[in-house]
């Protein structure tokens, strides 16, 4: 029973590294990268095989458990807006703040929550996702309740949990505020992380 289990496994690692590694991977898959303040400027970004075995290693490193997978994404983010930075040709700054509006390669939390999703939205379709599911993206803040709108990407947990990744506080490449999304809702006040 166990060798039947364990080469069951077997076949599937092999299964997941073909889909990677594969004919099909050797083919760029295009996805849009928005930039500007609320998608004003998109940008077509070729991930071809490396940038897909990349991103499919980092994920393998998440595979154990839903904390592990939360850490590889936070990685295979940084990973995705390093990839971003080179195609836009602009790095994005930190907490991007309103003179960035219609500034090409400058993100509000909209670009960066939306741009995040469209990774995620990639992890899973490819099946680099095995503890969690991609949601909408959700918004918190409404000014008059001292806090500034803002918006993060989501992903669920099996347990039922929605965790919000949130890559706006750092510059393109940093780690992304990684939290259940209940905690992410509270935060925000006076513009605090």
């Amino acid at each position: 029973m166990e060798f039947g289990a364990s080469r069951a496994g077997l076949f599937a690692a092999a299964l997941c590294l073909a889909c990677v590694t594969g004919p099909a991977a050797a083919k760029a898959e295009r996805i849009y990268l928005c930039s500007g303040y609320g998608c004003v400027y998109k940008k077509s970004m070729n991930l071809g095989a490396a940038a897909k075995q990349r991103l499919a290693a980092i994920m393998a490193g998440g595979r154990s458990s839903a904390s592990a997978e939360r850490a590889a994404i936070s990685k295979a983010v940084r990973y995705f807006e390093t990839l971003a930075t080179q195609t836009l040709g602009v790095r994005d700054g930190a907490k991007s703040g309103p003179g960035g509006a219609r500034v090409y390669g400058q993100m509000d939390c909209i670009d960066e929550s939306r741009n995040t999703r469209t990774l995620l939205t990639y992890l899973q379709r490819h099946g680099l996702l095995h503890h969690h599911t991609v949601r909408r993206n959700a918004a918190r803040g409404f000014f008059i309740d001292i806090r500034y709108p803002h918006a993060t990407a989501v992903v669920r947990a099996k347990d039922g949990r929605d965790w919000a990744i949130d890559s706006w506080y750092e510059p393109a490449g940093g780690a992304p505020d990684i939290m259940q999304l209940s905690e992410w809702k509270k935060r925000g006040v006076r513009g605090e992380r």
